[in-house]
C-alpha cells in the first residue's frame, strides 16, 4: 500500500511532508551546516580548555578503565560508554583531549542536525530551522555534555532519533520506519537506562492521543522485539549480578549525595541549564503543540514531555536527566515564532533578529558550558556577569563548580602516591597495595601510575568492587581518601606520609595519604565490606 504525504497548513501556506519530499535537500543542507558549526565549537573549545590547564574529567578516567574491562554492564552505567572510551583511547590516546572527546562532539553535532530535521518535519521553513538549532547550540547543558566523553552526549541523539521516526510515521511515512525506531531504542538502552523512562512516556503519550493508531502495526511489534533483543545482554548481565544498578540507585536515593529539588525548583532549573532565554522558545513551543490547530497531530509530543518531566520530578532525578527531550520543544517553539512573525512581511525580519539575539547571549554564557577561560579569569568573569552553576550533588565546591574542578589535581595526586611508593623498601614495595576511596582517585592511578611503576589501584567504589582486591593481602596499603579514624580500626599502624592539594580541585580531594601496616583482616575476606555503591 502506498503512503501519501499528509499536508500541514502552517501560517496560511501548505507544507507537504514525506521522507521523500522534494524540499528535504535544502532542509538537510541547512541542518548539516549548523551541525558543522556545533562540531567546530566543541572541538575548538576543547583545544582552548586544555591549553588553559583543564585536564581529563574524573568520570572520563573511570570510563577509560571500564573500557579496559569491557563487559555487558557496570554498576552505575550501561556498556556503551565503556566501549566508546575503549575505541577513543585506542584511536586517539589521552594526550589530546579534543580528539579523545571527538565522539561526544560528533554526537552533539548529530543532535543539532536532528533538531533541524525535526523543525522541518513539523512544518518549519529555513529560519524556523535555524532558530531551533541555535537554541540547541547555545544551551549550556548541551555545550557541557558534548564537551567530554560520556553517555550523556549520545542520549539526546537516540531520543530525538526515535521522535523523528515516530513523527514521520504520524505524517504518512511507511510504518517500516518502526524498524529504525527499534534499533535506536535498543541502542539507547545500551547507552543509558533512562532511555526506558523516555520510551514509556512516549508510549503513553501516543496512547493518550488519536495518534495511537500508528501503534497497531506489525512493524511496531517488530520494533519492540528489536529493542528487547538489542538490550537483552545488558538485562542478562543485571540479572546475573543481582541487579547492582537498582541497588546503586536505591542507595543514592536514600543518601544525601544528590541535590533533591522540589517541583518548582526543578522546573526553574530546566530553564537555567538550557539558557534563560530558552523560556521564550520552550513556552511558545508547548503552547503551539497543545493549542495550535496546525499542531493537532503533534499533541503526543507535548504529552510525552509532561509525563517525562513528572516522572523525573517524582524520582528526584538530577535536573539534566530531562535535557535530552528539549530539542523537539525548541523545534516546536521555532514553529510558533514562524507563525507569529511570518503573518506579515513587516514582521518577517523579526525571526532573523531573534536568531541574532540568541547567538549574542549564547556567546556571553559560553564559558558556563565549555571552560574557554583560564580558571582565575573564569571566576572573575562569572562573578561580574552574575552567572552561576547549579550543583547536582551536595558535596561542597571550591573556586570552580564540580564539572570544572574535577579536571584538576589528578597528576599531582598520582605523583605524590608514586613518591610514597618509591620511598618504601623493596620488600614493602613487593607486597604493598594502593587503596582509593573513589573511582576518580583509583582511575587516575591506574591510568597515569604505570609510568611511575605503580601497581594497580583498588577500590570498593562502583564497579571497582567487582574487580576485587587483585591479590593484595591487605597487610600493607597506601590509602588515599579515607579517614584516619576509620583506618585505625583495621590496621595496627596508620602513618600519614603525604598529602594531596590543589586549590582548583574539589575540596574533598584535598587530604592526607596514609601508609597502613599490619592489616588485622585478610583483604579477600574483608572485601565484601568495602563495597561503596553510592
Amino acid at each position: 500500500m502506498q503512503h501519501r504525504p499528509s499536508p500541514s497548513t502552517i501560517s496560511g501556506s501548505v507544507v507537504s511532508f514525506s521522507a521523500e519530499s522534494p524540499n528535504w535537500k535544502p532542509a538537510l543542507q541547512l541542518a548539516l551546516l549548523f551541525a558543522a558549526i556545533k562540531l567546530a565549537v566543541e572541538f575548538v573549545g576543547n583545544l582552548v580548555a586544555q591549553h588553559f590547564g583543564y585536564g581529563i574529567f574524573r568520570d572520563e578516567m573511570y570510563y577509560v578503565v571500564c573500557g579496559r574491562h569491557l563487559a555487558w554492564g557496570y554498576v552505575d552505567q550501561a556498556p556503551m560508554v565503556a566501549l566508546q572510551a575503549r575505541v577513543a583511547e585506542a584511536l586517539f590516546g589521552l594526550h589530546h583531549l579534543a580528539l579523545f572527546r571527538l565522539f561526544s562532539a560528533l554526537a552533539g553535532a548529530a543532535k543539532v542536525l536532528l533538531t533541524g530535521l525535526l523543525a522541518w518535519s513539523l512544518g518549519g521553513r529555513r529560519m524556523a530551522q535555524a532558530l531551533a538549532m541555535i537554541g540547541v547550540l547555545i544551551a549550556p547543558v548541551y555545550l557541557g555534555i558534548d564537551s567530554f566523553l560520556s553517555m550523556n552526549a549520545f542520549e539526546p541523539v537516540f531520543w530525538m532519533g526515535c521522535l523523528l521516526t515516530v513523527l514521520w510515521i504520524v505524517r504518512g511515512a511507511s510504518p517500516r520506519w518502526w524498524i529504525l525506531f527499534g534499533v535506536l531504542g535498543g541502542l539507547g538502552l545500551l547507552n543509558k537506562p533512562s532511555m526506558a523512562f523516555f520510551l514509556v512516556a512516549l508510549l503513553v503519550g501516543l496512547m493518550l492521543t488519536p495518534e495511537r493508531r500508528i501503534l497497531w502495526s506489525r512493524w511496531m511489534l517488530a520494533a519492540v522485539a528489536l529493542i528487547v533483543l538489542i538490550a537483552l545482554p545488558y538485562l542478562l548481565w543485571q540479572i546475573h549480578h543481582q541487579w547492582p544498578t537498582l541497588e546503586w540507585l536505591q542507595n543514592v536515593n536514600h543518601s544525601h549525595k544528590n541535590v533533591k529539588l522540589g517541583p518548582v525548583a526543578f522546573v526553574g532549573q530546566q530553564i537555567m541549564m538550557l539558557h534563560p532565554l530558552s523560556i521564550f522558545l520552550l513556552l511558545p513551543g508547548l503552547l503551539w503543540i497543545f493549542v495550535s490547530k496546525h499542531a493537532r497531530g503533534f499533541r503526543w509530543i507535548g504529552t510525552t514531555y509532561i509525563l517525562l518531566l513528572a516522572i523525573m520530578i517524582h524520582l528526584y532525578a538530577k535536573d539534566y536527566y530531562v535535557a535530552p527531550i528539549y530539542p523537539v520543544l525548541f523545534a516546536a517553539g521555532a514553529l510558533a515564532w514562524q507563525g507569529a512573525f511570518s503573518a506579515s512581511r513587516k514582521t518577517a525580519w523579526l525571526l532573523s533578529a531573534w536568531c541574532v539575539v540568541l547567538v549574542i547571549f549564547g556567546a556571553i554564557t559560553l564559558p558556563m558550558g565549555i571552560p574557554v577561560l583560564p580558571p582565575a579569569t573564569w571566576v572573575r568573569y562569572t562573578t561580574a556577569m552574575h552567572l552561576t552553576s547549579a550543583n547536582t550533588e551536595t558535596a561542597s565546591t571550591g573556586l570552580l563548580p564540580q564539572f570544572y574542578a574535577d579536571r584538576f589535581g589528578w597528576h599531582a595526586m598520582v605523583g605524590e602516591v608514586a613518591r610514597i611508593y618509591n620511598s618504601l623498601p623493596p620488600a614493602d614495595r613487593a607486597k604493598v597495595g594502593i587503596f582509593c576511596d573513589n573511582y576518580g582517585e583509583a582511575s587516575a592511578i591506574n591510568i597515569y601510575g604505570p609510568k611511575y611503576g605503580l601497581p594497580p589501584a583498588i577500590s570498593g567504589h562502583q564497579n571497582y568492587f567487582f574487580w576485587g582486591p587483585r591479590g593484595y593481602s591487605g597487610e600493607t596499603l597506601i590509602v588515599v581518601g579515607e579517614s584516619r579514624k576509620k583506618l585505625e580500626r583495621y590496621f595496627t599502624s596508620v602513618e600519614k606520609v603525604g598529602r594531596t592539594y590543589n586549590p582548583l580541585a574539589m575540596p574533598h580531594e584535598n587530604g592526607p595519604i596514609y601508609l597502613c601496616r599490619g592489616g588485622k583482616i585478610q583483604l579477600s575476606t574483608f572485601w565484601p565490606h568495602v563495597k561503596n555503591w553510592m
